[in-house]
């Protein structure tokens, strides 16, 4: 994405001129990171880590209205560790920071039902989840869920529930309009429609959904974690909180319920999909870490539910301590990921091969998806002759005709083109191997006649133009 805001910023249009799924408000981020902090990883690290304390601030703030201090305090600590327990690779992916939209649109929905149907809260919230919605357009379902929400609370308040869910529907189209607004004032509306119906939901949207099974279990500690998490939820689910307040945990209970739809509709089994489950899970687990005391006073007065509410807390604290172990050896391990390290050293070759293979001002042609080519570009300032950053699209539903129109429009783009070079990755997504050329007959034709084999790297080809070609 920092290679797609570079190009934005170099005159590209998007999707027109880079072929991508991912909406435009995350390029627009991605821009704003380069503008005010460059290219390099500091500045990156810096805006996750910002990024993570102002979610880490929203969360206390949204879960000290379930409990006291020390359950917010506890609900916000457990989602930094379960971040940073990601390790580097998980900075600044898009679910995590649509996290921080989807927490403030619900604080929006139960401040104003806190506050006897106060629209203001309702404003800001719909802003907020329409801002997620540039991001990852799944929160759409979560800002109507919200509008229901409103529309309760503000009957509940003995105000118009119209009214209520007006303001956060009415208020969460406004950062799209302006966004969009934006994209087609720089000429990619039409390209962008025509990749959203012509491919995004036809085609990529069926892709992996064979890896939703083993999503959980791809990480030896997964299973352990989303068990203990699991648990944490269900002792917060049963945790009561009638009155005004009940609406901070009844859209908790929405968050959860979300989360798992937000994983399971992007069919794709990353984990990184899990950030709105992790993240509401945390939230509502927090109800179940508030004073026993407050628990019974809110419920019966004492009795027998007060000593149920004594059984709750320490239940949800060693289910807490147990989350933080598994997510503390889980961050060990990400301290010293190899898959980091050989990345790192795959772009430093790549750099290092390309600076001396491209001249100034020559474009460089990559068939990757993120194992490092990409970055390799960045680094050097290399455009690529096509718009096509990736090389999956092609590489599944092959007879499909809107597969192949993509193919022809690559292969043509790269005759006219005639890059210095052309980088294949060995290791990429869905096929992997040089031999997946061999599936692409016009891209093999090319690079038999007109480029020859100059360095066989660790994981990577890069094929020369001859001369006079």
């Amino acid at each position: 994405m920092h290679y797609v805001a570079w190009l934005i910023a170099q005159g590209a249009v998007p999707y027109r001129d880079v072929f991508d799924m991912n909406l435009p408000g995350v390029y627009l981020i991605h821009l704003a990171v380069l503008a005010v902090g460059g290219a390099g990883d500091p500045a990156w690290r810096l805006f996750d880590l910002g990024w993570l304390a102002t979610t880490a601030a929203l969360i206390f703030a949204y879960a000290r209205g379930l409990g006291d201090r020390w359950s917010a305090a506890a609900a916000a600590l457990l989602f930094c560790v379960y971040h940073l327990a990601g390790g580097a690779w998980r900075a600044g992916q898009r679910d995590f920071l649509l996290c921080g939209f989807l927490l403030a649109g619900s604080s929006g929905v139960a401040r104003s039902r806190e506050r006897g149907g106060d629209p203001v809260p309702l404003l800001w919230g719909g802003l907020a989840l329409g801002a997620g919605m540039t991001v990852k357009p799944h929160a759409g379902l979560f800002w109507l869920a919200c509008a229901a929400a409103a529309a309760l609370g503000n009957r509940r308040a003995g105000r118009s529930p119209l009214r209520g869910a007006a303001i956060v529907l009415a208020a969460g189209l406004i950062t799209p309009a302006l966004v969009f607004g934006w994209l087609a004032w720089r000429g990619g509306w039409h390209a962008f429609v025509s990749i959203l119906t012509g491919y995004v939901l036809p085609l990529y949207g069926q892709v992996g959904r064979d890896l939703i099974g083993p999503a959980l279990g791809w990480h030896r500690y997964g299973w352990q974690l989303w068990t203990l998490l699991g648990l944490l939820a269900l002792l917060g689910i049963a945790t009561r909180m009638p009155g005004p307040r009940g609406m901070r945990r009844g859209l908790a209970l929405l968050g959860v319920a979300y989360g798992a739809l937000h994983f399971v509709i992007q069919a794709k089994g990353w984990e990184y999909h899990l950030y709105p489950l992790a993240l509401f899970v945390a939230v509502l687990g927090s109800a179940a870490l508030r004073p026993p005391a407050a628990v019974a006073a809110a419920r019966d007065g004492g009795g027998g539910l007060r000593r149920l509410a004594d059984l709750t807390r320490p239940a949800a604290a060693l289910v807490l301590a147990g989350s933080l172990l598994v997510l503390g050896a889980k961050g060990v391990e990400a301290l010293d990921d190899r898959l980091i390290a050989e990345k790192s050293r795959l772009v430093a070759a790549l750099t290092r091969d390309l600076r001396l293979l491209a001249p100034p001002g020559a474009t460089v042609q990559t068939m990757d998806v993120t194992e490092g080519a990409v970055h390799a570009l960045l680094r050097l300032g290399i455009r690529q002759p096509t718009r096509f950053m990736y090389d999956f699209h092609f590489f599944h539903h092959e007879r499909d005709p809107r597969i192949q129109a993509l193919r022809a429009e690559f292969a043509a783009a790269l005759e006219a083109g005639r890059p210095a070079a052309i980088v294949v990755l060995r290791d990429t997504w869905r096929r992997s191997g040089y031999q997946r050329l061999e599936a692409f007959p016009a891209v093999a034709r090319l690079l038999a006649r007109d480029y020859v084999p100059a360095v066989e790297g660790d994981g990577y080809r890069i094929y020369a133009k001859r001369a006079g070609s």
